[in-house]
């Protein structure tokens, strides 16, 4: 019998400690490195780090890179030396646009060519599942068990934390109820858990869709602002109350509420994000400038909710193209693409606009 955590819990844990601004060790074959968060370092942490007989890195991605034109020579990131004058300051001027525009000069950046950036890469995976932002502090050394045993910090074994950090973790139904609504009082909402301690996700079931049968169906990524607050700078809200009303006109229909805020980056990157759009970058740009892809969502979770649900084909009311293509690979035929073109306002038409010209929604 053992209580040793397996690494879906240690990852957990190790992003819960980068959040907190604990440092966590990545060990790998050829060595190991300590690992902090740029967002939440503090200036004690880094001068600890300084002392370290290791070398120390600024791990960003190519995305951040191309902003800061630094040459991304590992291909999708960046490892640049930590000068030794930087202090916090610089470091989180480097990893956040936020003073772009007030401070551009931040080089030159100096990336390096030499050594395997797989480490490197794995603090980035793990920085973005976390919802930070993906920059890293990282610091090559030796024995990472003797050193993470010492510090009483989080141990992650590489090769394990790669194929972790690739899947789709498994989700278990936990709890489902009737919930009756102003579109259908035949209304019941079924909460899904990731076995990674990742946000729950859910499932609505309007009705009593057949399984046998194509059910309309809209995945809905979760946006605070759109859905609660009414915001106008999106048009989620709009579309997750159309979404809903078809269903209850046709009598039967699934919604599933993921929990991948601002396409997958989390609300305080989301309004970094707002933050560049107002400093005139559109919504694609901004991601970039952050560090992140256009889009980071994972449609798998809504397949496999689907599926669980005993559903194997859909209706789907989506204008982006990427949804339908996910489902299908994940295992859900999609057998119409229902389209749901409302909610366009003054101050989302650029938006929307963008999102038809860079990512390809129909719109």
């Amino acid at each position: 019998m053992t209580f040793r955590p397996s690494i879906t819990e240690l990852a957990a844990r190790a992003r819960a400690d980068l959040r907190m601004g604990l440092p966590v060790v990545l060990s790998g074959a050829d060595g190991a490195a300590l690992v902090l968060a740029t967002e939440t370092l503090s200036p004690e942490r880094l001068q600890q780090v300084r002392e370290l007989p290791g070398e120390t890195v600024l791990v960003i991605t190519a995305r951040r890179a191309g902003t800061l034109k630094a040459r991304a020579y590992d291909g999708d990131l960046a490892r640049i030396p930590l000068p030794p004058t930087a202090d916090i300051a610089w470091v989180q001027a480097v990893a956040d646009p936020a003073d772009d525009l007030v401070h551009p000069m931040k080089g030159p950046l100096l990336a390096l060519r030499r050594g395997d950036s797989m480490l490197a890469r794995l603090a980035l995976g793990l920085l973005k599942s976390a919802r930070l932002l993906p920059a890293a502090v990282v610091t090559g050394f030796a024995d990472g068990a003797e050193f993470a045993g010492a510090q009483g910090l989080t141990l992650l074994r590489a090769e394990a934390l790669r194929d972790t950090l690739g899947i789709s973790s498994p989700l278990h139904e936990i709890v489902s109820a009737s919930v009756p609504l102003a579109v259908s009082e035949a209304g019941r909402v079924h909460v899904f858990r990731p076995e990674d301690g990742s946000e729950e996700h859910y499932a609505i079931e309007i009705g009593k869709p057949v399984r046998g049968a194509p059910v309309l169906t809209r995945l809905h990524s979760a946006c605070f602002t759109g859905d609660l607050l009414g915001s106008l700078k999106c048009d989620c809200g709009a579309q997750l109350r159309t979404a809903l009303a078809q269903m209850g006109q046709e009598g039967s229909g699934m919604l599933l509420y993921l929990s991948q805020e601002g396409r997958g980056i989390g609300l305080a990157n989301k309004m970094r994000a707002y933050s560049l759009q107002d400093q005139g970058f559109d919504t694609v740009e901004a991601n970039h400038r952050l560090g992140f892809e256009d889009d980071e969502r994972d449609f798998r979770i809504g397949a496999n909710i689907l599926k669980a649900m005993g559903f194997g084909a859909v209706r789907l009311l989506t204008n982006n193209p990427r949804k339908v293509e996910m489902m299908e690979k994940a295992g859900v035929r999609v057998a119409e693409r229902v389209p749901l073109r409302v909610g366009e306002t003054p101050e989302n038409k650029t938006y929307l606009a963008t999102k038809a010209r860079k990512s390809g929604h129909f719109l």
